[in-house]
């Protein structure tokens, strides 16, 4: 102890001249308690002085420790806590704990911080929300103010590709992602509104561990030719390319046909399109942009030598390849406005798809490889190796890429590494179409009885998947049976392979999976 605390505590031990040895005595549990130990609780028993001089002594002792530091204060009392018993320190933490704590959600608004309040609840999940409503109306009224709910629901929207989905089926997103208007409603609809979600969220799921769909049909054959290569689909329509050059739109709640664009010179194999333009690619080894509204050419690319087996596009980059080996960057500046910056060569096959984000291109090939490129510089980054067999279909996002392929198999690829992560083995022929998001993978595969042409899939991947309008275009071909994969456990390598397989359906005729969320229409009203 400092000498100054020496002086002060010697100070206080004399004060009271004979009195000081009953202070002393009062502090001492070696005199003053007796302690038993046993199995029951630990009992302490001291001797006081009369009740006078405890009172004189007290105020005294009082009055030296409000003269002395912060620092000379606990450290006083740290030695008068170390020579007391287990039982007083009991007392001593009931005490305490009521003291330490403190209501920072009530006190915050109170001295005019309410944003760092509603801060720190809008890190809560549901469950957690609403048992911080039930806590006094101080903690309702800034979750009620903060519109919590409504951040909670738009969190959401922007993670999870269901909850997007869902948001645009539904149309509950003109609600999201606006400041405080009149146009918002009050907090207590997406109060109301959250619960909902969750129920269309569960029926989704109970579909999918089902199996349950509703199973629509759109004949797609012409005078000379029948067969669908190609589509793409969001809640109005349907846009498919065929085997007979033309590409049709079709209304997807009537089935009609509602348009035909004719131009190209062979078969359409593949096609993307957004809210303005639709980007086709032919076995005449042409690329043509079409307007969506009308279905005026726009603009017609011709660079490749063969077949343009399949192309992607996003801000402003599109990305085809071909039959003749080779892959075609270009730079979209608008849909008349169109250059090729780069021809990227490397495959000794035909490059069957590709797919990229702001990183990488990914392209996939009949030489049984996997290629990975720089999106920014186009450079040549490594390949993947291990399928056996040609590779048909491919889909890449974040830092996975799963690949079907003609030895059968579906395999999942740390893009980074290049390391394979899992084989997925099930179907009997070719895989020849494949799509994943965070929860399961959907591939098609030319199984059992060939069928003339097939369209995929459950009506949960309108809302659940990125497949459309944001992925877009799916192969369509003569696939007869589909598989669901559960993805997580497929990442997992202590998963048994006889637990990655959910389901297969088995298709045999020219057929579109569309709707099949039993409670779509009464949901609907619902929320509307």
């Amino acid at each position: 102890m400092e000498p100054e605390m020496e002086d002060k505590t010697l100070e206080l031990m004399n004060t009271s001249g004979m009195d000081s040895q009953n202070l002393v005595d009062d502090l001492s549990p070696k005199k003053n308690t007796v302690l038993k130990l046993s199995n029951g609780p630990v009992v302490g028993s001291r001797k006081r002085p009369s009740e006078g001089n405890y009172e004189k002594e007290k105020e005294h002792c009082i009055t030296l420790f409000d003269q002395w530091s912060e620092a000379d204060q606990v450290e006083f009392v740290e030695r008068l806590i170390s020579r007391m018993c287990h039982y007083q320190h009991g007392h001593i933490n009931s005490y305490l704990k009521p003291m330490l704590q403190r209501d920072f959600i009530t006190a915050l608004p109170a001295q005019g911080l309410d944003h760092i309040a509603e801060n720190i609840l809008s890190f809560l999940d549901a469950r957690s929300l609403c048992s911080a409503e039930l806590v006094c109306k101080e903690w309702q009224r800034v979750i009620s103010e903060g519109m919590l709910w409504k951040k909670l629901i738009e969190r959401m929207v922007r993670t999870d590709p269901l909850w997007k989905g869902l948001s645009e089926r539904h149309q509950w997103e003109k609600y999201l992602f606006k400041n405080r208007t009149a146009e918002v409603p009050p907090n207590s609809y997406y109060h109301s509104l959250y619960p909902k979600i969750i129920q269309d969220i569960e029926t989704i799921e109970a579909n999918w561990r089902c199996g349950r769909h509703n199973l629509q049909r759109i004949q797609c054959r012409s005078e000379n030719s029948k067969g669908v290569y190609c589509l793409q689909y969001d809640d109005d329509k349907i846009i498919s390319g065929l085997r007979d050059n033309s590409i049709k739109i079709w209304d997807k709640q009537s089935l009609e046909c509602l348009k035909i664009l004719t131009g190209h010179t062979g078969s359409v194999l593949c096609l993307q399109y957004d809210e303005r333009v639709i980007v086709t690619g032919s076995s005449d080894s042409t690329v043509r942009v079409w307007e969506v509204t009308t279905g005026e050419v726009l603009n017609t690319l011709i660079h490749h030598n063969e077949a343009v087996l399949h192309l992607r596009f996003a801000n402003g980059l599109m990305v085809t390849c071909s039959k003749d080996r080779s892959i075609a960057v270009w730079d979209m500046a608008s849909p008349t406005d169109i250059s090729l910056r780069r021809v990227l060569v490397g495959h000794r096959a035909a490059v069957n798809v590709v797919d990229f984000d702001d990183k990488y291109i990914v392209s996939a090939s009949g030489d049984r490889t996997i290629k990975v490129w720089s999106t920014s510089t186009c450079e040549f980054v490594r390949t993947l190796n291990g399928h056996k067999r040609g590779i048909a279909c491919l889909q890449y996002r974040d830092r996975l890429v799963v690949s079907g392929s003609s030895d059968n198999t579906i395999r999942l690829w740390d893009i980074e590494c290049g390391a394979c992560l899992r084989v997925l083995e099930g179907h009997e022929e070719l895989v020849r179409c494949i799509r994943f998001d965070n929860k399961r993978i959907v591939s098609g595969a030319y199984d059992g009885s060939v069928s003339r042409t097939h369209t995929h899939t459950h009506k949960a991947l309108f809302t659940e998947t990125h497949f459309v309008p944001d992925i877009v275009s799916s192969h369509v071909s003569l696939c007869s049976k589909i598989k669901v994969w559960d993805l997580q456990a497929a990442l997992d390598p202590r998963a048994p392979a006889s637990t990655l397989c959910l389901r297969t359906l088995v298709v045999s005729v020219t057929e579109l999976f569309a709707a099949s969320h039993q409670a779509e229409s009464e949901s609907t009203a619902k929320q509307n």
